[in-house]
């Protein structure tokens, strides 16, 4: 699927980003100064002058209200034949049958069980029918492993003005100002909506809520329960959403293909095809409203802290159904990871996952040294350990190469113990596990990919420009973040953008109707079980392989420090091993329609590594998490979103297209 990334130019604003385009008058036309296709099936870049794009944005609007204006939702019923009268939201109910599972029919489909899914799901179920569908177990997600905390104003000392200005720093200028200010006005409430319902979180002696401080916030403001903040928080939604009788929570369904129609030059979304990963089934899915927050996709590197579900599912899946990409070259790599070469007792088996220190530990005072104890942050930035993640993860970059080492230390234990055992006891016992104890010896820590600071385009209110699709979370890309994130703004950004959606998905379930017979409607995936096990174990081992080699690809050539060579050489190799990867699979017997756990998953990291690479091509500057020796600078005219508008869904490879990219009604 060709992708276009637009880069252009941008005039300051009082210090704030303000994005503006040249619109022809009356057309759809795009014109930018700089506009290159580098894409997914794209050989070389193509130099155009402009792309038609249906509710483009109109000269001299903010980035917001250009967002806004791209993706607003038309408010009116699907063309599609009405529902029976007598039809009412059932619970879980099976209307029909596929010849691999069932369909179910609700007003809301929520993809994905983290704190954006759950808040959201708990405000929708009051006017209607919900169902979570979520790829593991209900808890698994980025919320479960949130460490630090979530930052809201809370202390009369701080104020939104400062929050705001501490998150645009960080975001290196690229944040959007109106949702900023949005997130951090409506922050507080979200929070004290959280403790209502249960979320307990750290008291101070005086009995108010304790404020921590992580880099690059100017006050304490991070709320938290120890070191397993977004544990607790994930807790209480998930207490609530069991018992709510209008939530319907199904586990183990993975989420392969959104279903979607074209409704002249409009995409409509009217539900998602899944896979139940136990029983091998299909079950699709029909929904008035469709609301994604499936989180990141960490996996495109083999260190990541992002637990295994975090493949960029729903980023890919929104790309192949046409939605606006944005911001993707933008991955955030946490700083401080635990290095298991490190630890006194080496722990028997890989982890799927890395294990996090949070920025909290830094925020405490730890102190970051090279295996020689010298202390390298403030040669590199005079907040030193204080710094912003980025600049944290780049300076340990270069120590490690300058050095020839595998890791650094982050010293916290000159603290008092029991303010250390009661601030991180999750970080202890894990480390005491292998024979370190924090209150006494440095930790070994080594950066990991963290956090997608990109994703589907979504304005303020969470909705994208497919109709009937919103998002919130890592998977969204709102404009909060800029070019990085500032600790502890993710589960914010989430709480925030996950309540701002429901009012206008409310809206649009009311005037929306459900068709039984849009089931029929897309080619039905199909489960290999024709292909016999011998080749399914053939395809499952090649697989596992080839993700190897994609995430080695990634972490060598598009990582903490780039260049244009690298990139380009990225590009070619993942093209190169994706064709391979492709041509092997079919070679099996395997059919574009055929559906796999492993095979899905991988042709969502294909999909999510390429965003990722033309991003990074399309930005000539280095800016916030993406930094590149070939243009080591900030550029003030270059200080514009990355975006990745849809093209032609017929052409690219497996994972560039839907299963079904044309209903057949």
């Amino acid at each position: 699927m060709l992708a276009l990334m637009i880069d252009g130019v941008v005039s300051k604003k009082q210090d704030w980003i303000a994005m503006t385009t040249a619109v022809a008058a009356g057309s759809s036309k795009l014109h930018f100064r700089e506009t290159v296709c580098r894409g997914q099936s794209c050989g070389q870049a193509s130099w155009v002058s402009g792309v038609t794009f249906k509710g483009c944005p109109q000269k001299g609007l903010s980035g917001s209200s250009w967002v806004s204006k791209v993706l607003q939702i038309q408010r009116r019923n699907f063309r599609q034949s009405s529902i029976n009268d007598n039809w009412k939201p059932l619970r879980a109910v099976s209307a029909s049958y596929l010849k691999d599972g069932s369909v179910k029919y609700f007003d809301f489909a929520v993809i994905g069980s983290g704190v954006a899914g759950l808040r959201y799901a708990l405000e929708v179920a009051k006017h209607g029918s919900v169902a979570v569908i979520t790829k593991a177990e209900p808890h698994e997600s980025n919320t479960n492993y949130a460490q630090g905390g979530v930052s809201a104003v809370l202390c009369p000392l701080d104020s939104v003005e400062s929050h705001m200005r501490d998150t645009i720093i960080a975001g290196a200028y690229l944040c959007d100002e109106e949702t900023v200010r949005v997130v951090c006005t409506e922050g507080p409430d979200r929070i004290r909506e959280l403790i209502a319902m249960g979320a307990s979180f750290d008291h101070g002696e005086d009995g108010n809520l304790h404020l921590a401080r992580e880099g690059g916030h100017s006050h304490h403001r991070i709320v938290h329960a120890a070191d397993m903040t977004g544990r607790e928080i994930e807790r209480a939604l998930l207490e609530a959403v069991v018992n709510d009788p209008n939530i319907f929570m199904f586990e183990h369904h993975f989420a392969i293909d959104l279903l979607t129609s074209q409704d002249g030059s409009d995409t409509v979304c009217h539900g998602v095809d899944t896979l139940n990963t136990e029983t091998q089934e299909v079950v699709r899915f029909i929904a008035k409203v469709i609301l994604l927050a499936s989180g990141g996709a960490g996996h495109i590197y083999p260190t990541t802290t992002n637990p295994l579900v975090a493949t960029g599912d729903g980023i890919a899946m929104a790309h192949r159904a046409q939605a606006v990409i944005s911001n993707m070259e933008f991955v955030q790599f946490h700083p401080t990871a635990l290095a298991d070469e490190g630890l006194p007792i080496t722990p028997a088996k890989t982890r799927e996952n890395a294990f996090l220190i949070t920025e909290a530990v830094r925020g405490d005072g730890g102190i970051l040294y090279n295996l020689s104890m010298e202390r390298f942050m403030p040669l590199y930035d005079e907040r030193a350990e204080l710094a912003p993640r980025d600049v944290v993860a780049r300076s340990i970059d270069d120590q490690l190469k300058k050095r020839n080492e595998k890791y650094v230390l982050l010293d916290i234990s000159h603290k008092p113990k029991e303010k250390i055992l009661s601030h991180f006891p999750n970080i202890a016992a894990e480390c005491l596990k292998y024979g370190l104890d924090i209150t006494r010896q440095p930790i070994p820590v080594v950066p990991a990919a963290h956090y997608m600071c990109g994703g589907v385009r979504a304005g303020l209110q969470g909705e994208t420009n497919v109709r009937g699709l919103y998002v919130a979370g890592e998977v969204a890309c709102t404009g909060l973040h800029g070019a990085n994130r500032l600790a502890s703004n993710s589960l914010l950004e989430a709480l925030v953008f996950a309540r701002r959606a429901v009012q206008p998905s409310i809206d649009h379930m009311s005037n929306s109707t459900l068709d039984l017979s849009a089931s029929n409607w897309w080619a039905e995936p199909v489960v290999p079980t024709s292909l016999g096990s011998n080749i399914m174990n053939d395809v499952l081992s090649g697989t596992r392989k080839v993700r190897k080699e994609l995430q080695s690809i990634m972490w060598k050539y598009v990582g903490i420090v780039r260049s244009t060579r690298r990139l380009k050489t990225a590009e070619q190799r993942i093209a190169e091993l994706e064709a391979k990867w492709e041509q092997y699979l079919f070679q099996q017997g395997w059919e574009p329609t055929m559906v796999g756990l492993e095979a899905c998953e991988m042709r969502n990291l294909f999909c999510c590594a390429k965003l990722v690479v033309s991003s990074a091509l399309a930005r000539h500057e280095s800016r916030g998490l993406h930094y590149t020796i070939d243009f080591p600078h900030l550029v003030e005219s270059k200080r514009l979103p990355t975006v990745i508008f849809p093209c032609s869904p017929m052409n690219g490879t497996w994972s560039s297209r839907q299963l079904h990219n044309q209903h057949i009604h």
